[in-house]
């Protein structure tokens, strides 16, 4: 199926401009005209996105891209496409939900079919291969989360970074000075995802300035792999005191295993999680937790969709915009002060 990008190709164009000859919403020159009319018939470009473009028409539909993986903590995935629906719907728009398992051919089949008006990236990975197809397409796109390079991208997500500077702060303010990090499973980290990489270099770069030992350790989440998990850390640093998760999974497990090594909480290590707010709410002892708005990430995602789309329509380029919602740490009983310069089990 011949695209907007082959046709700007051919005429020698950007994608942009054809779209600008397409619809006559903005001046064009009469020969770049020209070329591009001559590239549309001779290629037999005819899209849908194409034909609505030419009559001035919106589908009133957003795509949400959705990641259905095992790695994944779906129900905060859920709670944001939920508030990613119910914006939209202020807007009188529609949700289309498409799985990242397409990759970059599920973008480029929205755009050709001309199903929507603009689409929503959801789990982001730092080198994303879905972001070269909206630049190429010209596509209305918002990010929820932050690529490498977010040039001429509208992008939304918590401060990841700063999430992980304050679980290193909290830390270190409490008197800790041997830290483990228990992250998300490898595959998290292979394929670079964002939210996963911000985190861990925030905590990583927080904890050199405040001067604490650290260990990161990736996490399955299941019982038997943080059951692993801690093993490994406590034989590589006997002193670690004070632990990070993010990965939600394995919090649960973590608050089991530890009285088992001998070591109580709070009294003799400290747990702080990234996670949401209901989910600290759970556990006993309560949980330290640093946690961001999800709601807030799928408003701020379709405000930014349509800002685009208003501005394609004026003719005029769209902004681009960064917003980065700040994190908020709540302490709970899971951390506390360091009472014991040495575990109990050392001592022992």
């Amino acid at each position: 199926m011949v695209t907007l990008a082959d046709v700007a190709r051919h005429a020698g164009v950007s994608p942009s401009t054809v779209s600008y000859v397409l619809s006559g919403k903005r001046s064009i020159s009469e020969a770049t005209r020209r070329r591009v009319q001559h590239a549309v018939e001779e290629l037999g470009y005819h899209p849908n996105a194409g034909a609505r473009a030419l009559a001035g028409r919106r589908s009133h539909i957003i795509a949400l891209v959705v990641p259905l993986r095992t790695d994944v903590y779906v129900p905060i995935m859920m709670e944001i496409a939920v508030s990613v629906t119910m914006a939209a719907r202020q807007h009188g728009y529609d949700v289309l939900l498409i799985t990242n398992d397409e990759g970059p051919d599920g973008v480029r089949r929205v755009a050709a079919s001309g199903l929507a008006d603009g689409v929503i990236l959801m789990d982001v990975e730092l080198d994303d291969e879905r972001i070269p197809v909206l630049r190429e397409q010209g596509i209305h796109a918002s990010m929820i989360g932050l690529p490498a390079d977010s040039t001429g991208l509208s992008c939304v997500d918590h401060d990841f970074a700063a999430a992980g500077a304050q679980c290193a702060d909290h830390l270190a303010d409490l008197g800790h000075r041997d830290v483990a990090f228990i992250g998300y499973a490898p595959a998290v980290y292979h394929r670079h995802a964002g939210y996963a990489e911000r985190t861990l270099t925030g905590f990583r770069e927080r904890a050199l300035e405040r001067g604490l030992r650290f260990l990161h350790r990736p996490c399955e989440g299941t019982y038997e792999s943080t059951a692993g998990t801690l093993a490994r850390i406590l034989a590589d640093r006997p002193d670690t005191t004070g632990f990070v998760v993010q990965n939600e999974n394995a919090i649960g497990p973590l608050l089991q295993l530890l009285p088992t090594s001998g070591r109580t909480v709070p009294e003799d290590a400290s747990v702080v999680a990234l996670c949401p707010e209901q989910l600290a709410e759970q556990y006993a002892p309560g949980l330290t937790a640093v946690t961001g708005p999800a709601q807030e990430l799928g408003r701020v995602a379709v405000d930014q969709v349509m800002r685009r789309i208003a501005a394609a329509e004026r003719g005029t380029d769209p902004e681009d915009e960064l917003v980065l919602l700040a994190p908020v740490l709540t302490p709970r009983q899971s951390s506390g002060p360091l009472l014991t310069p040495v575990p109990p089990a050392r001592r022992r």
